[in-house]
């Protein structure tokens, strides 16, 4: 088979874009999707989901999430996560001392969710009157919240829903570690086959930070990462396209096959354009996310996302609802949009798709 750059591209979209599924489906099949608080105009887990399950409308995943075999948590990043992945992740060891306020804090206020089965971190603080902590960017937080993160993050609690989008958290049980060192291999391998089924085709460099990125989600095995990788390269298929080393799964073929004509709006964490690296060997631009950067060094927008048409990313698009109407705003790599009507077209139809994402009257244009 000859392996192309067009090829790879084609394979990423088609791979990872369709088809659709019921949102159970699409959950296990992606394996992890990736959260973020920002509205502008949807969260981005709302804006991922939109494109692979049907009818998906804003929020769907957090009214469904209690029903769904999914769990929130750190991987490479926060997100949604299938339960058998998300039980491999755990237990994490090796987290040395508790932070601020303490391990006896932390002790009282796991009791205290035990006790109740169910908390919103406004019962707890009320019941402890705790006060802040310097978070990890300087600023002051929450020491609920703070406590409640720490207490996730090491497995003891697990977020069971949302209240209006803040985390309501019950108890667990810590899942007991792998039995022996073929299960522990078994386990950091499938770890690392589910990134590479959700980020496929990766290049090598993009795919070595992934799984240093572990180190994060499963400390625990921190020390034996450049095993983890090397173990990957020989396992995964691969090949040499336009200076880099492509993986992907082994048991799939890259597809030259053209996506559909449509357009696509994709958040900025999308699976497709969330490899900055992948992205702009692609598609032979630099796209950036700039919800952080001061507003007068901004070149795309505040929540730029990547237009994509085709096989191409040709744009980026500034979406927000201002008095119940959709407003977009559009800007194209090459200065001008395509003159081919079908573009027009699917551009139509995918403005169309978000108003009824969104909940904003099909009239309201």
């Amino acid at each position: 088979m000859d392996v192309t750059l067009d090829r790879l591209r084609r394979y990423a979209i088609a791979r990872s874009l369709l088809p659709p599924r019921p949102l159970a489906e699409a959950l296990a099949h992606l394996g992890f999707v990736q959260a973020d608080p920002i509205r502008a105009p949807a969260r981005a887990q709302d804006l991922t989901l939109r494109h692979r399950v049907p009818g998906y409308r804003a929020g769907d995943l957090e009214r469904a999430y209690r029903r769904l075999d999914i769990e929130e948590d750190f991987f490479v990043n926060y997100g949604f996560l299938s339960r058998p992945l998300h039980t491999r992740l755990h237990p994490r060891t090796r987290l040395g001392p508790w932070p601020r306020p303490g391990k006896k804090v932390a002790a009282a206020v796991l009791a205290f969710v035990r006790e109740r089965g169910e908390v919103h971190p406004r019962d707890v603080d009320t019941h402890f009157a705790h006060g802040a902590v310097t978070n990890y960017w300087g600023g002051s937080s929450n020491a609920t919240t703070h406590v409640l993160d720490h207490l996730h993050y090491r497995g003891l609690v697990r977020v069971a829903g949302r209240d209006t989008g803040i985390r309501c958290y019950a108890a667990r049980e810590a899942p007991q570690p792998p039995e022996g060192a073929g299960a522990t291999r078994a386990c950091q391998d499938a770890i690392v086959d589910a990134i590479v089924r959700l980020y496929a085709p990766v290049p090598a460099p993009t795919l070595a930070w992934l799984v240093g990125r572990l180190r994060l989600a499963t400390p625990q095995w921190q020390a034996g990462t450049r095993a983890v990788l090397a173990r990957a390269k020989a396992r995964l298929a691969h090949a040499r396209v336009a200076d880099f080393d492509w993986y992907w799964p082994s048991d799939e073929t890259p597809s030259g096959e053209l996506p559909d004509d449509r357009v696509w709006l994709l958040a900025p964490f999308d699976p497709v354009v969330w490899d900055r690296r992948r992205f702009e060997a692609f598609w032979q631009w630099r796209y950036r996310f700039e919800a952080y950067t001061p507003a007068a060094r901004r070149t795309l927008g505040y929540y730029a996302m990547p237009l994509a048409w085709r096989e191409r990313v040709i744009g980026w698009a500034n979406l927000s609802v201002v008095d119940g109407r959709l407003v977009p705003q559009i800007g194209y790599v090459s200065g001008r949009a395509p003159r081919d009507p079908a573009f027009r077209r699917a551009l139509d139809g995918e403005l169309t798709a978000m108003r009824t994402f969104l909940g904003v009257p099909e009239d309201s244009r």
